[in-house]
């Protein structure tokens, strides 16, 4: 996908609403943070509140499998709400997402990508050196 100078779609500004690093220990603020700057940015229910709980699930495993700490990003870019989620993990790939739901194949990993995945209308996992990038959005309208 080609960028414009704001670093949105072509042609699209993107509009920054919240840059922060964080740890285990600001995720309840990080959870409140995002659901005000969701509201804001024009996303409602119950859309806002699966948006909230896909970062949630997200930053819990920066916090749980990648060192603890990581820095997230929060973007309106057109009619979208954008949010990037960085670490210095080990970084991982699409692979690690299973198909059925964790739990039903037996399997315990995976549950907040997979369900991060279900919610959210685009899911876009990158290597970082180090760690992943972790990028996911929901159109506002």
């Amino acid at each position: 996908m080609m960028t414009g100078p704001a670093g949105g779609p072509a042609g699209e500004p993107a509009e920054c609403l919240l840059q922060v690093a964080f740890t285990g220990e600001d995720l309840p603020r990080l959870r409140v943070l995002i659901e005000q700057r969701a509201s804001l940015a024009g996303l409602s229910e119950p859309r806002r509140g699966e948006f909230v709980l896909a970062m949630d699930a997200l930053a819990s495993n920066v916090v749980e499998h990648a060192g603890g700490d990581g820095a997230l990003a929060l973007t309106r870019v057109g009619d979208e709400l954008e949010c990037r989620i960085s670490d210095s993990g080990p970084g991982f790939s699409e692979d690690v997402i299973p198909e059925l739901a964790p739990g039903i194949n037996g399997g315990p990993v995976g549950r907040g990508l997979w369900l991060t995945r279900l919610l959210t209308d685009r899911l876009v996992i990158a290597t970082a050196s180090p760690g992943a990038v972790v990028t996911f959005a929901m159109r506002l309208a």
